[in-house]
């Protein structure tokens, strides 16, 4: 059956249980005179009279009875079909794949992903922890999170954490071996913890902002890692100074066990940012992953 027969028949219905050509239009959402073309149409094509007319009033014949009764049951299963799609539709449901690294995996995913999952039984949640930059469209990843100036521009990003901050630190046992550095370049006479790239392989140098003046210093020292929780310990026994996310280390400095330094230099950048293709409509159950982890600060 074609898709214009099977309108017609759903506005036969409409005009046989309306007995009327205006309310029934209304409710179809078309012009009465449409619908009255749309009937004699069908008539035609059937070759058999299916409503009577009169300048006041209209009702089924028999055979209109007769149709409108075998149709109702079958009219009433499509139109629930199609509510049960709408619903399917609009609940977060399906397999969903991310893709992030390992700092946002431990301090932004991990607290949240508990109750996510506890409320929204039917999402399968695939989370792959790569610590380089992915194509997330050509991986086939529905989305990313990454810090925010590290996102294209092409894509929709949503903030999930507050603007964020690395700083130096170090043990008061460490600076009382060392002088403790009053500008970026100093840190030449520090040993410094290295943290090497996985993707590249180079080491992350240590990126400092101040009056507008950017600075990348490329530190050495007698421990390269590419663990946070490996660093932080090296940094905590006091045998590097460390370039640590403020966060991680904050208890720590608030307790004294670690005295922060450079801190004019070390500005604020964008924090955390889900990111995915812009697409006309967002995957239910994306949209409820980003409603879970949306940041309002």
């Amino acid at each position: 059956m074609q898709r214009s027969q099977l309108n017609d028949l759903f506005a036969f219905a409409a005009v046989a249980r309306e007995r009327s050509f205006t309310r029934a239009a209304a409710a179809l959402g078309i012009s009465p005179s449409a619908l009255s073309h749309a009937m004699r149409g069908l008539e035609a094509r059937l070759g058999v009279r299916l409503l009577a007319r009169t300048t006041r009033s209209v009702a089924p014949t028999e055979a209109g009875q007769r149709l409108l009764q075998s149709l109702t049951p079958a009219l009433a299963g499509i139109e629930d079909g199609l509510t049960a799609l709408d619903a399917w539709r609009d609940q977060p449901l399906g397999a969903l794949r991310i893709t992030t690294f390992s700092y946002v995996a431990q301090r932004v995913l991990a607290p949240r992903l508990p109750a996510f999952l506890l409320a929204h039984p039917g999402i399968q949640l695939e989370v792959v922890v790569e610590n380089g930059l992915t194509d997330i469209v050509a991986s086939g990843f529905d989305a990313g999170i990454r810090f925010g100036d590290t996102v294209e521009q092409d894509m929709i990003a949503v903030r999930v954490g507050p603007d964020l901050r690395t700083v130096v630190v170090g043990t008061p046992e460490y600076f009382a071996r060392h002088p403790p550095p009053q500008t970026p370049d100093d840190l030449k006479d520090h040993a410094c913890i290295g943290y090497r790239l996985r993707t590249s392989g180079g080491l992350l140098p240590w990126e400092f902002t101040h009056k507008s003046q950017e600075i990348r210093v490329r530190t050495r020292g007698p421990l390269v890692v590419d663990d946070v929780e490996v660093a932080l310990a090296a940094v905590r026994g006091g045998a590097v100074l460390g370039y640590q996310m403020e966060q991680d280390v904050a208890d720590d400095i608030a307790a004294g066990r670690l005295v922060q330094v450079l801190d004019a230099w070390c500005m604020p950048f964008a924090g955390c940012h889900l990111y995915h293709p812009s697409r006309r409509q967002t995957p239910p159950a994306l949209r409820a992953l980003i409603d879970a982890l949306r940041y309002e600060g």
